[in-house]
């Protein structure tokens, strides 16, 4: 077989040897803005021969990459970084006492800030059907619009009754405006919901406006205890794990697919289409907007946190307590 093959090379050669020996006739090449070349035409058209064949084995590449199991990928978001070593432990520690707490019957709670959006004819992420040929026109630039502002969804999510509670704000994203979401889901649907339960548990992120080490974040949940009597749980999520708090995943992800490609012109529409999202599996949402004002920086004072009826758990006090109500002044 190795005879043929070179055989067959031998005479190509040949071949081309005795085509370029009958063309050394000069030719001139003329190119744009009166540019010209005079080379031998066999030099021509080798050259013109080479271009050819480069072009056509580039054109190839995506053929052979994909023959060799190639294929085009996105990044994958698979590192961590750093972990915290207890990480799994605390894990661990919130799921125990979320399965007492709920086979208790007692409400339990996840939440969070869902991703605030821009309000007005900007491109929302995701496809929908329309005539063909026809995608909604939206602005090209993603800039606030100052008369509309951004839309501050916090979310609360029921874990024993697969339901949600999404309270749209209106200005800063604070501890006030996460407990004024939490209070207000208490009032519409918690205490009707679980009578007479002496006790909420939440679990939040360690960050954020419901952040382990936000001043304001507690004082208002000893307010939320005063007023209601509860005894308030909370367990944070050890640091860089938030996406797999609950609300994430159960509740966040199915609001997103619902208004894929819609863009949210207005309060109205982002509260309607928040409340009517569903799922296969029972998920109901109610939504309300939240027009109060949460200024940022306000200043929590130490005679105010030692004033907070406040008990840590022995593992990781920081992530695990528990704040309770105050005795009334006689």
């Amino acid at each position: 077989m190795r005879i043929v093959t070179w055989t067959i090379r031998v005479l190509v050669f040949l071949l081309l040897v005795a085509f370029a020996a009958k063309n050394v006739e000069p030719v001139t090449l003329r190119f744009f803005f009166d540019l010209a070349l005079q080379t031998p035409l066999v030099l021509a058209l080798f050259a013109f021969f080479a271009l050819g064949a480069l072009f056509g084995v580039l054109s190839l590449v995506g053929t052979l990459l994909h023959d060799l199991g190639f294929s085009l990928q996105a990044n994958a978001k698979t590192r961590e970084g750093g972990r915290h070593p207890d990480r799994d432990a605390q894990f661990a520690f919130i799921n125990a006492h979320l399965t007492r707490a709920l086979a208790a019957g007692e409400p339990v709670i996840s939440v969070d800030t869902k991703k605030k959006e821009l309000v007005g004819d900007f491109k929302n992420a995701g496809r929908a059907w329309r005539p063909k040929g026809s995608p909604e026109a939206v602005r090209v630039h993603d800039f606030l619009i100052r008369e509309l502002g951004r839309a501050v969804p916090y979310g609360v999510y029921d874990l024993a009754t697969n339901a949600g509670w999404v309270g749209v704000g209106q200005d800063h994203d604070t501890a006030a405006f996460a407990v004024q979401t939490i209070r207000r889901w208490w009032q519409e649907i918690g205490q009707s919901r679980y009578r007479a339960t002496p006790r909420l548990t939440i679990t939040a992120d360690g960050g954020g406006s419901n952040g382990v080490r936000v001043r304001l974040w507690k004082r208002e949940l000893q307010k939320l205890c005063d007023e209601t009597g509860l005894a308030i749980t909370v367990h944070h999520l050890p640091p860089g794990t938030s996406k797999w708090n609950a609300i994430e995943h159960r509740l966040f992800s199915f609001i997103s697919q619902n208004w894929r490609a819609t863009p949210l012109v207005s309060y109205r529409v982002i509260v309607d289409l928040i409340g009517a999202t569903t799922t296969k599996t029972g998920l109901s949402v109610r939504c309300e907007l939240d027009p109060h004002r949460y200024p940022k920086g306000v200043v929590v004072s130490d005679a105010e946190i030692a004033a907070l009826n406040i008990e840590r758990d022995e593992f990781h006090g920081e992530w695990n307590y528990t704040i309770s109500p105050r005795q009334a002044s006689p």
